[in-house]
């Protein structure tokens, strides 16, 4: 199983909105097939692992193991379990239930009616944890929201005319890079948006540049900012106009939009994952209204002495490392 976990993060940041799942094919106690979903719309990990094993006639009395409950419905690809059943495997061995109310217990259901057995919860955690951006959308009906930051020693985000380059080192922006190629979306505050003019794109790493999200009420941001240059998708949410040019959406909303709209918006748009980069507003606004799965947070060796105050987060980190002349904390929310 934890053979099948680690081939199913191969997939990382390529199959969205699916989840990622590895799959483990023993015979006798070798493995004799294995395979991973590799991208969305493409064949899902279990049809990667049969299709791998050169005899086909040991598949009956083999062990299949696979991070996540075969699927049982026709989506872009062949139900799974229905693929497993006609090869009669002898066993199904899964780390987690799928939480998707299509699967939801009727892979296992299929698989046992074809009188295979199966047994379940093996490293259900690291499984749960791996697909948490999955699970939190099938089950919080919202995307997974990571919460990044830059703050000096004396804990400010930027300087008081808004500068924050550069706060960290070289070495975690390009870790920064990765983070974005992960994920399914970006997003920034009208602040953020206004002074620094990120470009909000996967450059020191390779991935696709995830979907820029601001919410930009009286459309005051200028179209010349880098937000708005038409090279990927874009979602503006604001108060004037519903309009769409090229990759670029302006969405209507009303003087209530907050986040939580905002949210169940993104989660109609199956977005799996939210990324916010700042500003500290935005960020505090997340935090305070608990809307936070994970937060990464940079500290440098400067101090600014005065600036805008980096946003305070509740808990202790769970993770600490250094990074050149930086330390990374992560936070995870568990309420």
């Amino acid at each position: 199983m934890q053979r099948a976990i680690d081939l199913a993060s191969l997939g990382e940041g390529q199959v969205s909105p699916n989840p990622m799942v590895g799959c483990v094919i023993v015979y006798q106690d070798k493995i004799i097939g294995e395979g991973y979903h590799e991208r969305y719309g493409e064949a899902h990990a279990e049809p990667n692992a049969i299709k791998a094993v050169k005899d086909q006639n040991l598949l009956q009395e083999s062990t299949l193991y696979v991070t996540l409950e075969p699927c049982a419905h026709h989506g872009k690809t062949p139900p799974c379990a229905e693929l497993i059943a006609r090869h009669q495997l002898k066993k199904v061995v899964i780390g987690a239930l799928d939480s998707n109310p299509l699967v939801a217990g009727k892979g296992i259901s299929l698989l046992q009616d074809a009188g295979i057995e199966v047994v379940t919860g093996v490293l259900e955690k690291k499984v749960r944890h791996q697909n948490r951006r999955f699970f939190t959308r099938m089950e919080k009906k919202r995307p997974y929201i990571l919460l990044k930051w830059a703050q000096t020693l004396d804990r400010f985000i930027a300087r008081t005319n808004y500068d924050s380059k550069w706060i960290s080192s070289v070495l975690s922006r390009q870790l920064v890079h990765r983070w974005r190629a992960e994920e399914d979306a970006i997003m920034v505050g009208t602040h953020t948006a206004h002074y620094d003019n990120p470009r909000l794109n996967v450059r020191d790493w390779t991935g696709k540049d995830p979907i820029r999200v601001v919410i930009d009420r009286n459309l005051r941001l200028s179209q010349a900012l880098n937000l708005f240059d038409g090279t990927q998708r874009t979602l503006v949410y604001n108060q004037r106009q519903d309009k769409t040019t090229g990759l670029t959406q302006w969405i209507q909303v009303d003087a209530h939009f907050d986040l939580k709209a905002l949210l169940e918006d993104l989660h109609q748009k199956r977005v799996q994952s939210l990324l916010v980069e700042g500003g500290a507003a935005l960020l505090q606004d997340f935090i305070r209204q608990g809307l936070w799965d994970e937060a990464r947070i940079f500290t440098g060796n400067l101090r600014f002495g005065l600036g805008i105050p980096a946003p305070v987060i509740p808990g202790y980190p769970e993770i600490r490392q250094s990074l050149e002349t930086d330390t990374l904390e992560v936070y995870m929310n568990h309420e």
